[in-house]
């Protein structure tokens, strides 16, 4: 099947079979290897990326459903050499230990960030929740993710 799609701002055609997974589709066909299989059931959200805006569960979305549509990967978020801010607050926060979610982790809060630029600390657990982390460095992310907001220390402020 001939679809066309655009990933990270370039126009692709592919020639695939419509129920690939837009997972393998990303990492095999195109070669950017930063979106990760995870669990392949959709539960764990390494393999999230965002279509249309939408984070998605790439493992489980066939590729057929990005036809026509704007797909962003992981190595969409930056801007040439330069970090989205993201992917910076994740460096400065130590964020990764084994690193293997964290790819979709960003992309999950980065589609929180471009919709609620100053989240709760709550807005934040609730939209990263669906996100696994093995290693269990939710701290250190909400913390990645208050920092780009401005918000961090907004609970302490409220009283909370």
């Amino acid at each position: 099947m001939a679809l066309r799609l655009t990933v990270n701002g370039e126009a692709c055609s592919l020639e695939v079979d419509g129920d690939t997974p837009l997972l393998w589709v990303v990492r095999d066909e195109l070669g950017l290897k930063g979106t990760k299989f995870g669990c392949g059931a959709g539960l764990c959200g390494a393999c999230t990326v965002h279509l249309n805006g939408q984070p998605v569960r790439s493992c489980s979305t066939p590729v057929e459903m990005a036809a026509g549509a704007e797909v962003t990967t992981i190595e969409g978020l930056s801007e040439g050499d330069q970090l989205h801010a993201l992917q910076q607050a994740w460096i400065d926060h130590n964020v990764p230990q084994c690193g293997y979610c964290q790819s979709g982790q960003i992309m999950s809060a980065a589609h929180l960030l471009a919709n609620n630029p100053t989240p709760s600390r709550d807005d934040i657990v609730a939209a990263m929740t669906g996100n696994l982390c093995r290693c269990g460095t939710y701290s250190r992310i909400v913390a990645a993710v208050e920092s780009v907001a401005g918000t961090a220390g907004s609970a302490e402020k409220e009283g909370a």
